[in-house]
């Protein structure tokens, strides 16, 4: 596998249909043995996983890494908290940012990257029903103007 390929081994497509995204960071993650092997089998789901800040550090909760076929013994827990590298600058914005009501921080992509897991972790805030209506018809909208456009062109 060349190195720096950023191969996308895992999306939370959901995140931006719920969350509005205010900003987005890089941060290395801490894996245990097997975890790495089923990471780069893309055996990751991102749905229903956040990040929580707890005494300085970032940590990542709730996401499921499949445990690894050949891993016998010496599999992981799928379920484990995971710690996230973050320079004390990212960490320390990342807490004045999430002081403020209605903020988290959500995960949005997991990739490898010059032969390390990275996630893409992204500042968010909850949107309203409306909201979600609203984006939907703006995408509809959109959708229509290109079919248009396209047909025009022919």
């Amino acid at each position: 596998m060349p190195k720096g390929d950023g191969r996308l081994l895992a999306q939370n497509k959901k995140a931006r249909h719920d969350y509005a995204i205010e900003e987005t960071f890089e941060a290395g993650i801490v894996l245990q043995g097997t975890e790495i092997k089923s990471v780069r089998n893309a055996r990751v789901n991102l749905k229903d996983a956040y990040a929580r800040i707890d005494r300085g550090e970032i940590f990542l909760h709730n996401m499921h890494i499949s445990p690894y076929e050949q891993g016998n013994r010496y599999n992981h827990d799928p379920l484990r908290t995971r710690k996230l590298l973050l320079h004390k600058k990212q960490i320390s914005k990342l807490i004045g940012e999430t002081k403020e009501a209605g903020y988290s921080i959500i995960p949005l992509k997991m990739y490898i990257k010059d032969g390390y897991a990275k996630v893409l972790i992204g500042v968010a805030k909850g949107k309203k029903k409306y909201d979600k209506r609203q984006d939907l018809k703006n995408k509809e909208a959109k959708r229509d103007v290109e079919r248009a456009f396209k047909e025009r062109q022919r």
